[in-house]
């Protein structure tokens, strides 16, 4: 719900944005400048997990976050970008922001920037930083924002591990053309001496994140090699590292992809402390996580209520090729050949690499157009290189058409897909909570 104090933060946060260089140019200046002003919080920071990766970074930090609480710490977490209200992002001990706290802080923030540039991502995340340092916790799970050696959270000189989950292209107007440029800037995140946990990658990647790992004497422990998810059925997986092999239970996130994600959060905590956590702790965890809007069924709510009963309603966020890969490898199990798709990407994603894939697996593509200020593409693009790529293709004026328009029939599933964005204003209609904790 809407409160006084959030609309004050959102005024801040608009002023903030004006403060945007003319030109982004990534690196770590601004951010230590305005940290060092703020009197070096990112050094009164609990023991840090730092995560990049281009898919799964939120998805493998959720499933650290509920283990963590489950053995008994106390976590704080660092996520972007939000679904439906910026303090979703800073999470201190286990809860979201008040809005007090992120008011007051932001506030702090912007005087001691004194009007120089900088971007938005940059002065929120000193201001998470801040707020971490002044609240106790055992632990802090840090995504970057974007690509990862001139993400503003890489100002992080020594963390317990560093995680890079599958890479592949996307954001390549700032991280630079070809997988293996990709990979060098999430690679960048690697510290001296310190464990890099490796989800599933393709072998360029994979050397790319090696060869770096070398230069600093940085152990990698990858998936494949160093750690294993062995029969998996859909009532329970097999996790096995050289500490020893768990039987565990299918994590309740849905989509294949995610046991992936699972792996390699378990892996991450192994690697800092594999003796503290107990079996029961990873069981838990994947049984309690929470991390809505990505493959989310919804059951009930006001979007819920414009289908039929028999109709299911899915909501994700991916929103690159590589998530709508995994998206369509999941969607082929469901065997539906009712399926619609409710779309709207951002202007800077790649409109035909995102739907191939789901062309096969779907009967009708709806187009829309993203909600407020967001920056997408417009509904008549999406139409014409959906039909180029021979899948039937119709276009709302809104979220609540399409999903009219979508439940004429009285079997089947709809899916919205194609952008947090979307996925944030599906939930927010629907009446969702965005945040959760393992101990609720």
């Amino acid at each position: 719900m809407e409160t006084s104090r959030t609309r004050q933060t959102d005024f801040v946060l608009e002023r903030l944005l004006k403060l945007h260089p003319r030109q982004i140019d990534l690196g770590l200046g601004r951010t230590s400048r305005l940290l060092s002003a703020m009197g070096s919080p990112e050094k009164r920071l609990p023991p840090v997990i730092h995560v990049a990766g281009t898919n799964g970074k939120g998805s493998s930090i959720a499933y650290m976050r509920a283990i963590a609480e489950a053995a008994g710490l106390v976590v704080h977490s660092y996520t972007s970008p939000h679904l439906i209200r910026f303090h979703e992002r800073i999470n201190l001990q286990g809860k979201p922001i008040e809005d007090d706290d992120l008011l007051a802080i932001l506030k702090e923030c912007e005087v001691a920037n004194a009007g120089s540039p900088i971007t938005l991502f940059e002065i929120t995340t000193v201001a998470a930083f801040v707020a971490f340092s002044r609240s106790s916790a055992d632990l802090l799970l840090l995504e970057t924002g974007l690509g990862g050696r001139l993400d503003a959270t890489n100002i992080i000189k020594k963390p317990l591990v560093t995680a890079i989950t599958p890479v592949s292209i996307d954001h390549t107007e700032f991280l630079g053309v070809g997988i293996e440029k990709i990979a060098s800037e999430k690679a960048g995140i690697i510290k001296p001496r310190v464990p890099c946990v490796v989800g599933p990658q393709p072998a360029e990647v994979l050397k790319v994140i090696k060869d770096r790992a070398n230069q600093l004497n940085a152990p990698v422990l990858s998936h494949g090699t160093d750690w294993f998810l062995d029969n998996r059925r859909d009532d329970y997986l097999v996790y096995r590292d050289p500490k020893g092999a768990m039987k565990l239970p299918w994590p309740v996130l849905h989509g294949k992809h995610q046991v992936y994600n699972a792996g390699l959060a378990i892996s991450a905590l192994r690697a800092w402390s594999g003796e503290f956590f107990r079996l029961e702790d990873f069981a838990s965890g994947l049984l309690k996580v929470f991390w809505p809007g990505r493959l989310q069924l919804l059951t009930h709510g006001e979007l819920r209520k414009l289908l039929p009963i028999g109709v299911d309603l899915w909501v994700d966020g991916g929103h690159n090729p590589a998530a709508a890969e995994s998206l369509a490898e999941t969607i082929k199990d469901w065997d539906d050949s009712n399926l619609v798709l409710i779309c709207a990407l951002q202007k800077n994603k790649d409109i035909a690499g995102f739907l191939a894939p789901l062309r096969d697996v779907c009967r009708t593509i709806v187009a829309i157009n993203l909600p407020g200020k967001v920056q997408g593409h417009s509904p008549e693009t999406i139409f014409d290189i959906a039909s180029n790529l021979g899948a039937n293709c119709m276009i709302a004026k809104s979220l609540t058409e399409a999903l009219e328009m979508a439940g004429g029939s009285s079997t089947g599933t709809v899916l919205i897909c194609g952008s947090l964005y979307l996925a944030g204003q599906a939930l927010s209609i629907n009446g969702d909570l965005v945040h959760g904790s393992s101990q609720t």
